[in-house]
């Protein structure tokens, strides 16, 4: 089974991500912005919902496996284009001319967590999971582009007291702080609610990708101007 696979419910693209805990490594981004190619190449296609094939974890974030085998090989470059590479599927994500609908089937930790971010909508089974940034207590500080992406997904109060406590939240606390749009009861419901959301899209990919450009123009440089120096530097992080 691929890492990453979709495929069509009506004019809805569902794009699973399909290796357990989805960790973030290079055959990840690189499986995403494939998927997320094809989906765009099917003019049919109106909506994308993300979610997992694992019924326990929607993703964990970073394959820190794989990043402790770079580190200790010191292959600074290697690490910096995962990097980069993890940047264009946010970018990909954001920036997508439709809509993108995380459908948070279990855990969603660190990069994972960063990742339903990126997409446009949210909706989450609250029978199991959580919903964490784990980065304070790991000593990995967000790169500046990550940190405005989650304000335009979370309150900033919200986002506050999670990136500085790293504590796990459920579902029924995101919904109440409208950081999701709906806890499901559980996976059958989570995913008919998703399905659901995404039906009720139609909109022209003109208008819908312009709008999601202007509207996170401001990220979208973040990214591109100020990611860079953090993301060169990450030599410190092999050689300390």
């Amino acid at each position: 089974m691929a890492v990453v696979e979709w495929k069509k419910d009506g004019n809805t693209a569902i794009l699973s991500m399909n290796n357990g805990e989805n960790r973030h490594n290079p055959d990840f981004a690189k499986g995403i912005l494939s998927a997320l190619d094809a989906i765009k190449a099917d003019t049919s296609i109106t909506a994308v919902v993300l979610t997992s094939g694992d019924p326990k974890n929607f993703s964990l974030g970073i394959d820190v496996a794989w990043l402790g085998e770079r580190m200790n090989a010191k292959d600074n470059q290697a690490i910096k284009d995962f990097i980069y590479s993890m940047n264009d599927v946010f970018r990909g994500l954001l920036l997508f001319p439709m809509p993108v609908i995380a459908a948070i089937n279990g855990h969603a930790f660190g990069n994972g967590a960063i990742l339903a971010c990126a997409c446009d909508f949210r909706f989450m089974k609250s029978d199991r999971g959580f919903f964490c940034f784990p980065e304070v207590d790991l000593g990995i500080p967000f790169l500046p582009g990550m940190i405005q992406w989650v304000k335009k997904a979370f309150p900033y109060y919200k986002f506050q007291e999670m990136k500085y406590t790293g504590r796990r939240v459920g579902a029924a606390e995101l919904a109440e702080h409208h950081a999701i749009e709906k806890a499901s009861a559980d996976q059958d419901e989570l995913m008919k609610d998703a399905l659901a959301f995404a039906a009720t899209f139609s909109k022209k990919r003109g208008i819908f990708g312009e709008m999601k450009k202007r509207m996170h123009k401001h990220i979208v440089d973040t990214m591109e101007k100020e990611d860079p120096p953090f993301i060169e530097a990450v030599f410190l992080l092999v050689t300390d």
